[in-house]
């Protein structure tokens, strides 16, 4: 059991035959048919008129990011931003892009008076800000559609363009009950992750325009990302987005499972009613030793984070008799 991530995910039995049989060709060049396929695929289910396979969602943010801006440009988004405390400053390092973050409000949405400040002025003395850049789910929570309208009227008022990193924003669909293009409408770009609850073994998707492709796949070479017989991925990454999403129903059932059963354990500070999707926060009590817990579980064959607070993901791998074992466990652990 592993509860540190829905990364962590093993592909299916139909994702591994189907990756042994994908018809395959050299995708720089551009006659992979199964990355083709998907690619195309992938922009017309969202909305897009193109789509670029990657190897992660990190890669695809950073071209994301590369597209939209220039060197000495500036693009705005969350400090709990994935594309800004987690990608190890790609953007700034490998872009010369300047981020320019906004404190997060507790439902994971940026303040738009707070935003409108930030925009620099046109003045030479200032980076040139081009792009306000969000993340749905952020944290587990998900920003409501009414959000994304007023994110993308505020961006067509100032001039600016629109991205989501939409690392899970599969799970928001389903939080959301809506169709994943409800979603994608609102944006210039966006990125849909294969391999976290979606189950693939890798890859990221970047959508956006034909041009805004364009760059970017120039991009991707430029930064390593250039894959041969990537078909053999693009196969799992189809499946991913065809059969696995319904599984995420249960995933966000069994984090509401574990933050109940959380809940009831000394020590253990969790609101379910906060939990939206498949990732649970609890903060911990000071006689809480997590990482002698931690080591004890793992002894079990169970892993999970240590930190304060502590974050737990549901998967596919987790099953809801596994989240029980957990929280029994727990419970005596954190009893003696």
């Amino acid at each position: 059991m592993d509860f540190r991530s829905d990364t962590v995910t093993k592909p299916t039995s139909a994702m591994r035959q189907a990756m042994a049989q994908a018809p395959v060709g050299d995708d720089v060049y551009g006659d992979d048919p199964t990355v083709n396929e998907l690619e195309q695929w992938t922009a017309k289910r969202h909305g897009f008129e193109s789509a670029l396979f990657t190897t992660s969602g990190t890669q695809a943010n950073l071209l994301g990011l590369m597209a939209h801006c220039e060197r000495g440009d500036e693009y705005l988004c969350g400090q709990q931003a994935h594309n800004y405390k987690y990608e190890a400053g790609g953007a700034a390092v490998l872009g010369s892009i300047q981020p320019q973050p906004i404190e997060n409000n507790p439902d994971g949405s940026l303040d738009f008076a707070k935003l409108k400040a930030a925009i620099k002025p046109d003045d030479c003395h200032f980076a040139r800000t081009k792009l306000l850049s969000l993340e749905n789910t952020i944290n587990g929570k998900v920003l409501p559609l009414s959000y994304l309208a007023d994110a993308r009227e505020f961006v067509d008022t100032h001039g600016l363009s629109l991205h989501l990193d939409g690392a899970r924003v599969y799970n928001a669909a389903v939080a959301l009950d809506v169709d994943v293009k409800d979603i994608a409408q609102y944006f210039d770009s966006m990125t849909v992750c294969l391999s976290k609850g979606l189950s693939a073994p890798i890859g990221s998707l970047l959508l956006g325009s034909h041009e805004f492709i364009a760059k970017a796949r120039r991009l991707r070479k430029m930064v390593g990302g250039g894959m041969r017989q990537a078909g053999i991925l693009a196969a799992a990454g189809k499946l991913a987005l065809t059969e696995q999403v319904e599984q995420l129903k249960l995933d966000h059932q069994n984090a509401k499972r574990l933050a109940l059963g959380l809940s009831q354990i000394d020590g253990f500070k969790v609101n379910p009613d906060l939990v939206q999707t498949n990732i649970v926060f609890a903060k911990l009590d000071e006689h809480i030793d997590i990482n002698q817990i931690a080591e004890q579980l793992a002894e079990e064959g169970i892993t999970i984070s240590t930190g304060n607070p502590i974050r737990f993901v549901t998967h596919k791998d987790v099953s809801s008799n596994d989240i029980d074992t957990l929280l029994s466990k727990l419970a005596v652990y954190c009893n003696t």
